[in-house]
């Protein structure tokens, strides 16, 4: 049977010179682990003079929020533009990850942000224009985003702060040749249908430098992914769609399950079912999940324990994440300093592939997974899904595995911009001998090569599994 194409741009390069195929130069950059006009000895002196830098995040009560206000009747949290987004509530009908007839808080922020990737070409090899930015959640306070990382609020300026660097070359065509272009989902357990505009573009123009952006490779970015919190859950979405061909490549080092994971983000890899059964399986699950959620007051939470006080929204007893509100001073942004409300975590979630070889190739154990915030219902999903304080089928095997089976475990933060202090434990993990090739019908074996063309085809990998599908080449 013939598989279905990815969704994905591909063509000569903006030079009109012949360029090998577009997967194989990614490969390229994926493979450089330094560059002789961008080293990395000189990334970590940059990065360490912004992260010296001077910013404040302040935890402030909800009537001390600047622009925000309590609605009366619902009591949604909302900004006075009507724009940005807003703090709601969301109830289950039945059938989903909520209980049913429950209702809990909810961030709704129906625009579609742009988070885009420069690239252009040095000494033969693609670099990615990174960006050193700063977000009132993350742990560190600076992290590695996107070029852009921008809601429409913030381009069109609705916040009545600075343009947004380089938004000219994904927003004018002709500008840059599109390389990638999709719309994925973010945190369906935190977001109500929420999706974002990935874009990759290259570019041949001389890019005005500006001192908080720097050109890395792919293979650097690879580097910087072993270290915790450093390239921030918007890089790793984007990247995640970068297409790779590993066929003929051996990088130093690959060896073992390192080599392993090389080929299985090859097309060559043999899986054990075609990309058109793993679609079709996916499909299938959505048809199958009756679940139904709808948008209700979040006073209406109060009946569902969430209990509202001067600063914060929590679930009596303890819950995955609380809402607090934060004043925010940061000189290099669009806008100096702001106020807003921000979902807390109470804990480390847990992302994690289990992985065999299956007639020798590697493959991954995916989860077909509805959060309560899905818009097409359930995507392809890690092996091990939760949120602080859950528990679910494997996190036993995943948690207790030996080091010798463990080949990918660093914290990573999750946004910035909405989350406050919120990180995962992202693992890779060798399946234990004997561990059961035969799954659940919620589960099925994939390739990182057919797990990355399917994040090509949009909405249908989760936003947890192409961070660790990001994070993967970090095992070689």
């Amino acid at each position: 049977m013939e598989e279905p194409s990815p969704a994905l741009s591909v063509s000569r390069s903006p030079s009109g010179v012949q360029e090998p195929p577009l997967a194989q130069r990614f490969m390229l950059s994926l493979a450089a682990e330094d560059s002789p006009r961008f080293p990395l000895s000189a990334f970590h002196t940059w990065y360490a003079e912004r992260c010296a830098r001077r910013f404040k995040v302040s935890r402030i009560p909800f009537d001390a929020l600047e622009q925000w206000y309590s609605e009366p009747g619902t009591g949604n949290l909302r900004h006075r533009t009507g724009r940005f987004f807003s703090i709601e509530g969301l109830r289950a009908e039945d059938g989903d990850r909520l209980v049913a007839g429950a209702a809990r808080p909810i961030i709704v922020q129906p625009e579609i942000g742009t988070l885009g990737l420069l690239v252009r070409q040095f000494d033969g090899v693609l670099h990615f224009l990174m960006q050193a930015k700063m977000e009132p959640g993350n742990i560190n306070t600076v992290q590695l985003s996107p070029t852009v990382q921008a809601t429409r609020s913030n381009y069109t300026q609705a916040h009545g702060g600075s343009v947004v660097r380089y938004l000219e070359y994904f927003a004018r065509p002709g500008r840059a040749e599109v390389l990638v272009d999709l719309l994925q989902s973010e945190h369906g357990s935190y977001f109500l249908h929420k999706r974002n505009r990935h874009m990759v573009v290259e570019t041949t123009e001389d890019v005005p430098p500006h001192e908080d952006f720097h050109w890395l490779t792919l293979g650097q970015l690879r580097l910087l992914l072993q270290q915790e919190h450093v390239v921030n859950m918007d890089s790793r979405t984007v990247l995640s769609c970068v297409p790779v061909d590993s066929a003929g490549f051996a990088p130093a080092g690959a060896t073992g399950f390192g080599a392993g994971v090389l080929h299985s983000l090859s097309p060559a890899a043999r899986p054990r079912h075609t990309l058109a059964e793993l679609t079709r399986w996916l499909t299938d699950m959505r048809a199958g999940a009756p679940g139904s959620v709808r948008r209700v007051p979040l006073n209406d939470t109060e009946r569902a324990g969430w209990v509202r006080t001067a600063d914060s929204i929590a679930l009596r007893g303890g819950g995955a994440f609380s809402v607090i509100g934060a004043q925010v001073e940061a000189g290099n942004r669009e806008v100096p300093s702001w106020s807003q409300p921000l979902l807390e975590p109470t804990g480390v979630a847990v992302h994690a592939f289990l992985a065999t070889r299956l007639d020798g190739v590697l493959h991954v154990l995916v989860q077909a997974y509805e959060e309560a915030g899905s818009l097409n219902g359930p995507e392809l999903a890690p092996t091990v899904q939760c949120l602080p304080g859950e528990r679910s089928r494997y996190l036993g095997e995943v948690l207790s595995a030996p080091a010798p089976r463990v080949h990918y475990d660093v914290l990573q933060s999750e946004e910035g911009g909405r989350f406050h202090r919120a990180e995962s434990r992202n693992m890779l993990v060798e399946a234990p001998e004997g561990f059961p090739l035969e799954q659940p019908p919620e589960y099925r074996w994939a390739t990182l090569d057919q797990l990355a063309r399917m994040t090509r085809f949009g909405h249908h990998v989760n936003i947890q599994a192409r961070t660790l599908l990001a994070c993967l080449p970090s095992a070689w």
